[in-house]
């Protein structure tokens, strides 16, 4: 074929090394395993230790893991896309370090900022970035230290998230292989539900939004469950019926894992089998950009090449999408 798709041809991942469980924070605030297990599916968790380790740790060990396993020259990439909703620092671009740091030194990179679909709209920019022919080689990194930004006294929160990376790179195919459709969205309607509040623009730092706390995570639990469940369940049905696919079609449904009732919704509108449907967030929690390469990586021998891969993913703001991905290779190649 003379068309240029864009696929996946290697993954990466990497997560802390200590462990935050159910059982370690029913030490640290009024709740118990049973009780996170039955509402989000999540067991344990990985928190970033290492004193003065940022997002930027996490990436750079993804990278480091998907350049090993490959074999490529980290000078042949052209573009290094990272996906995060917590950057080292403002301003300064957590990606840019991230490439020079792993000697990407040819290509040009920047921070993709969408929340919990971070990953998912930065597959959808590596897609173009392949098919416009300009580019060869795309380095897509998800990763988020979320525990940087958020309060473990509060229950609601504390118990969801985790720390992690994922990476991935866009080659271009002549296979019809790679990234086939998309249906990407968002609603402003979502900034209230899931945010924080000072920091930015609009509440810059201060020694009172310190004091007061405003620097964490808020989350309406109950509200953004409704929307995620709708949104993500909507698009991956309709992006099904848009490409002509069945049930039977779909090999595996790589959806964002940030609550295991969520992810069983919409395998449900799908059609799906439970044993298509991919899952770690018992092992990792919510890792919010992380999440969709970690599954890729954890679930990697799995994944055959012409596989039909539905991905889908809600965030904040609100954001959220899915992508059809036919797999490009087998592990053993």
């Amino acid at each position: 074929m003379n068309t240029i798709t864009a696929a996946i041809t290697a993954v990466g991942a990497y997560v802390p090394e200590f462990v935050l469980s159910n059982q370690v924070l029913e030490t640290m605030i009024d709740t118990n395993d049973e009780w996170i297990t039955t509402r989000t599916g999540i067991k344990e968790r990985r928190i970033l230790k290492e004193k003065g380790a940022g997002t930027s740790f996490l990436a750079i060990k993804a990278a480091q893991n998907l350049i090993e396993k490959s074999g490529i020259d980290p000078k042949e990439i052209d573009l290094v896309l990272l996906a995060t909703a917590t950057p080292d620092m403002p301003v300064a671009s957590t990606g840019v370090f991230v490439a020079t740091q792993i000697g990407a030194v040819n290509a040009f990179a920047y921070d993709l900022q969408a929340a919990c679909s971070s990953f998912l709209y930065g597959m959808s920019t590596a897609a173009a970035y392949i098919q416009s022919g300009r580019y060869k080689k795309v380095l897509l990194i998800g990763a988020d230290k979320m525990s940087s930004i958020i309060d473990y006294t509060d229950r609601a929160t504390c118990i969801i998230f985790g720390d992690g990376a994922g990476a991935v790179l866009f080659e271009p195919n002549h296979e019809g292989l790679g990234v086939q459709d998309e249906i990407l969205r968002s609603d402003g309607i979502g900034r209230e539900y899931l945010k924080i509040d000072a920091g930015g623009s609009i509440l810059p730092a201060s020694k009172e939004t310190v004091e007061n706390g405003l620097h964490t995570v808020f989350q309406d639990g109950k509200t953004v469950f409704k929307y995620a469940v709708s949104g993500m369940a909507d698009v991956s049905e309709k992006i099904m019926q848009r490409n002509n696919l069945t049930h039977d079609d779909v090999n595996w449904l790589i959806a964002h894992q940030a609550n295991k009732r969520i992810i069983d919704a919409t395998a449900d509108r799908m059609g799906l089998d439970e044993n298509k449907v991919l899952v770690n967030i018992h092992r990792y929690g919510n890792t919010t950009s992380g999440t969709l390469p970690l599954l890729l990586s954890d679930y990697e021998d799995k994944l055959k090449k012409g596989d039909n891969l539905i991905f889908a993913s809600f965030g904040g703001g609100f954001t959220w999408g899915s992508i059809y991905l036919k797999w490009a290779y087998d592990k053993q190649r």
